[in-house]
């Protein structure tokens, strides 16, 4: 429990602080998105790619564990839909609740509290597997559009050319003059206590309910997928924080941004919405116990 309470206690008194605000304040969730997407996160991103002591075998690793649990987890839930007999608009939902986790707003901070730096840069890296993955393939899921599309929206992000742009400056070994570094360190340091307000909002701003749909949606972001996470992981070898990783950033909660995508390009954003809301709140009894499963358990 010691081990645990740091990792969670900081988490959650910032959501709640977001939550309070959302409900008080008037403030426009929006604005606070898209600087976070638009600035804290590529900041974050560049300058934790900047300074990464990560060796690239091991982030190679952790891309492959992340894009095989990927596969199987859209191949069983689409299997699983389509013997089920879902419809079709609930079918592609459920693929995107399950397929699109929260690895940025609640991933990165969760992992720092709970396994420092060096959890963070593993985290990093997942956030940026992830980020393509939702870009390239969740218009071509929710609206049938090609590859294309998908690719044109990544090329758009700030995300991926800050993370080219940390991945060249490590490799050239380029110094940052005037302290340069300092500055990108210290915008990016913002992009997780501003992610998890803004998640806090979100939750202020979403009606809730219960039904079956959404518990499965749950169920299937929550235990489905860091259970997989766990079997890919250690069959490809991956031990200690880089296994601890693959699993934490795979039971993360439904993605808020998935709201966004939904709503953009098709599918039920009310039930995407209540599954944010229910996956966060379970998660807050979920994660506790999957890390404490993996401290004990992988060292």
């Amino acid at each position: 429990m010691a081990v645990l309470l740091p990792a969670i206690v900081p988490v959650a008194l910032i959501i709640f602080v977001g939550f309070i605000a959302g409900r008080t304040l008037g403030l426009d969730r929006r604005t606070l998105s898209r600087l976070s997407l638009y600035v804290l996160l590529p900041a974050l991103v560049a300058s934790s790619l900047y300074g990464i002591t990560l060796a690239a075998d091991r982030a190679l690793l952790i891309v492959v564990g992340f894009f095989v649990v990927s596969t199987l987890l859209y191949g069983l839930v689409y299997g699983c839909c389509r013997l089920a007999k879902v419809p079709s608009l609930r079918q592609k939902t459920l693929l995107a609740t399950t397929l699109f986790s929260n690895t940025g707003n609640l991933g990165l901070p969760f992992i720092t509290f709970a396994l420092g730096q060096t959890g963070l840069e593993r985290a990093i890296v997942y956030l940026v597997s992830s980020s393509i993955l939702l870009t390239t393939v969740g218009p071509t899921l929710l609206k049938g559009q090609g590859f294309g599309t998908g690719l044109r929206t990544t090329l758009k992000l700030p995300v991926f050319w800050a993370m080219l742009a940390g991945l060249a400056l490590q490799t050239l070994a380029v110094t940052l003059h005037l302290r340069l570094g300092d500055g990108l360190a210290l915008l990016g340091g913002a992009a997780i206590p501003v992610a998890l307000l803004t998640l806090g909002m979100q939750l202020a701003q979403t009606q809730f309910y219960l039904d079956r749909p959404v518990l499965v949606a749950a169920g299937l972001r929550l235990v489905l997928a860091p259970a997989i996470a766990l079997i890919i992981g250690t069959a490809i070898g991956l031990q200690g924080q880089d296994l601890q990783v693959l699993v934490l950033q795979g039971a993360m909660p439904t993605a808020v941004n998935t709201f966004i995508w939904v709503t953009e390009f098709g599918g039920d954003a009310d039930l995407v919405a209540r599954a944010i809301v229910l996956s966060t709140l379970l998660s807050f009894v979920t994660l506790p116990s999957i890390l404490w499963m993996l401290l004990t358990f992988t060292g």
